[in-house]
């Protein structure tokens, strides 16, 4: 085995050792997902909380929405903080999910390694040598070069053709052959027998009045190749955000990510009731250290908080290291026992402190929520209060924290 595949193989392991089975809270260890390993946290490191009876709602509330079509989850960024394998998982088992999709190679293996075989989608660039591996590993990759005879030769190795899909740029100008230019590197491809094309895709800018002339632009060059004879497989488009803007770009199958996680991808699609979604993963630790502070103590780098009265306050064992915002402290909230406790002070790489009031009205070891799938603690909630992008409230999560399915 090279020293890259060893490397892959570590890193499959790291990484689905995040995918526990559930247990107790009190007795927090966990074990690796492969291989006879086991590692024990601390009763005080936090840890991400992934409930599978959300993703399942989530999951039927998406079908339900767009008429049954085929989906195609995407998982990418470490499975939008819920763990990559974790996600994975959970998904496979469910029939209306038709295949996952990641971004990075290395995600794509280490789902791979952790046995999940459900069709894998890679929606990132390849050289010729990581084209292969992935085909060998059964993961169709996204194509939009002229990479037909890297395709010509693996598939003479394999004998037989490779599935891929192909990426049409309609205008977000990140990657995908542009539409102006697409209709020569699709018949090249469709015409080689080495090639199986399973699906072509596009994505939205997400600008509304544009992302109707992307869609004109998508299935005119569809329409005029299926003239020539040239079939496009499953036509895909729609991620999270085009589920509550556009039900035209449905097409044949659905590429939602964040949405199956429980998260609105804009706060004003919370208010639309086009779907019910439930938050599938929390952030939690419990509760450090709690003590009372005379009126002038301060607390943070820099004083940064000033009691200006005798109050209690909570030490929690989550900083910025573990993915919590450094701006928390602008008015982000964390549930202790049914109450919701402003985070002050500053955020540091291993701690936040939050102000409980007159009374010590929670204790060490209460459980802390930093979000969640309670009212006023889910993510947008959180990401809302302290002004950041509830994208970078769930993906910044440490990989290294331990996931616990629920």
């Amino acid at each position: 085995m090279t020293t890259r595949r060893r490397a892959l193989r570590a890193m499959a392991v790291a990484a689905a050792a995040a995918a526990v089975p559930a247990h107790s809270i009190a007795a927090p260890a966990r074990q690796s997902g492969i291989g006879a390993s086991s590692v024990r946290d601390s009763s005080f490191d936090p840890w991400v909380e992934v409930r599978a009876d959300h993703f399942a709602h989530n999951v039927a509330a998406v079908r339900l929405h767009v008429g049954g079509r085929p989906i195609i989850a995407v998982i990418k960024n470490n499975g939008y903080g819920a763990g990559a394998v974790t996600a994975g998982r959970i998904l496979e088992s469910m029939p209306a999910v038709a295949a996952l999709a990641v971004v990075k190679l290395h995600e794509a293996l280490v789902l791979r390694e952790a046995g999940i075989a459900k069709p894998i989608l890679l929606m990132g660039t390849l050289d010729e040598r990581d084209l292969e591996e992935a085909v060998e590993r059964g993961i169709a990759p996204m194509i939009y070069t002229p990479v037909g005879p890297a395709l010509d030769r693996i598939a003479a190795r394999r004998q037989r053709p490779v599935a891929i899909h192909i990426c049409i740029d309609t205008g977000i100008g990140r990657v995908g052959v542009p539409f102006r230019e697409a209709g020569p590197l699709v018949r090249d491809l469709a015409g080689r027998r080495s090639v199986a094309i399973a699906g072509t895709m596009m994505t939205f800018s997400e600008d509304p009045a544009f992302d109707a002339e992307q869609l004109a632009r998508f299935n005119t060059l569809v329409s005029g190749l299926a003239r020539d004879g040239v079939g496009p497989g499953l036509r895909h488009a729609a991620s999270s955000f085009a589920l509550f803007q556009r039900p035209d770009g449905f097409l044949d199958a659905v590429r939602p990510g964040m949405a199956l996680f429980g998260v609105y991808p804009e706060p004003e699609f919370r208010k639309l009731g086009v779907l019910d979604l439930r938050p599938a993963l929390a952030l939690k630790a419990r509760v450090a250290y709690v003590k009372r502070l005379g009126r002038g103590d301060s607390a943070g780098y820099n004083r940064a908080y000033i009691a200006r009265r005798d109050v209690w306050v909570a030490t929690l064992p989550v900083g910025h290291a573990d993915g919590w915002p450094r701006v928390a402290a602008k008015g982000a909230r964390v549930a202790i026992n049914g109450s919701l406790y402003p985070v002050v002070a500053t955020v540091s790489a291993s701690h936040t402190i939050v102000e409980i009031g007159d009374r010590p009205e929670v204790a060490t070891g209460d459980v802390a929520t930093f979000f969640g799938w309670t009212e006023g603690g889910r993510p947008e909630d959180v990401a809302a209060a302290c002004g950041v992008s509830v994208y970078d409230l769930t993906m910044h999560l440490n990989p290294l924290l331990p996931r616990r399915v629920v």
